[in-house]
């Protein structure tokens, strides 16, 4: 099926745009803010700090590189495809290891594990991004299923992608939330130029994520045949 929503190219390249910010302002706000990223450091909240980098940059902005990839690219279908695999796997690494710094940054501060929504969502996005990772390499790369198999799975691997990704839009808004919530309780001025770079950045996030939804309903632009693909 297909939205028709207009020309795809406005909505890729706001896309990378916000990207290439909320990667700036969550870099702007663990390095200059919170001092740092460490995998090993006596101030515990530079492990911390590895989390939010790793989720927004690698696992949110990557992932949605990858969604938008098929369009955003003038390369054969093969190419775009395996960029496609590429992104999201190299996401779902990213992800994890974020994941892990933050279990990491909890025990070794004594703080309990999985307490939150944010947490339980995390799991769950992780898990469901993995799943579908391996529904499409095994679906639509290697080994492959036949071409009618295929073209009547694209639609659903689409939709349920869209929905783990929003899913992940979500969790990262919570996230966001917590943590700002947690530095207001222990101090932090609430309107603050801290508070208010944590803020926008969430806002950006979410804008990023609208326009990567919108880059994926919308026509891809008329190519040759041998760089078609079919929109959602």
């Amino acid at each position: 099926m297909s939205v028709k929503v207009g020309s795809v190219l406005p909505f890729t390249v706001v896309s990378h745009v916000l990207g290439i910010a909320a990667s700036v302002m969550v870099l702007v706000w663990c390095i200059h803010f919170r001092g740092g990223l460490a995998f090993e450091a006596t101030n515990k909240s530079l492990i911390f700090n590895i989390h939010p980098v790793l989720m927004l940059i690698g696992f949110i902005i990557l992932g949605g590189e990858a969604i938008i990839s098929y369009k955003a690219f003038p390369l054969s279908k093969e190419v775009k495809k395996l960029i496609h695999l590429t992104l999201h796997v190299s996401a779902l690494i990213l992800g994890i290891v974020g994941v892990y710094a933050a279990f990491k940054f909890h025990n070794e501060s004594s703080i309990a594990n999985l307490y939150s929504l944010h947490s339980w969502l995390g799991i769950g996005v992780m898990c469901l991004y993995g799943l579908q990772w391996i529904f499409g390499f095994v679906t639509f790369f290697y080994p492959g299923v036949s071409a009618g198999v295929r073209a009547e799975s694209l639609p659903w691997h689409v939709f349920f992608g869209l929905f783990v990704y929003v899913l992940a839009l979500a969790t990262a808004t919570l996230g966001f939330l917590e943590k700002l919530t947690f530095l207001q309780s222990s101090g932090l001025a609430k309107y603050g130029s801290e508070a208010f770079l944590v803020n926008f950045t969430a806002i950006v996030t979410i804008l990023f994520g609208v326009f990567v939804v919108l880059a994926a309903v919308s026509p891809p632009p008329r190519v040759n045949d041998a760089n078609s693909y079919s929109a959602i």
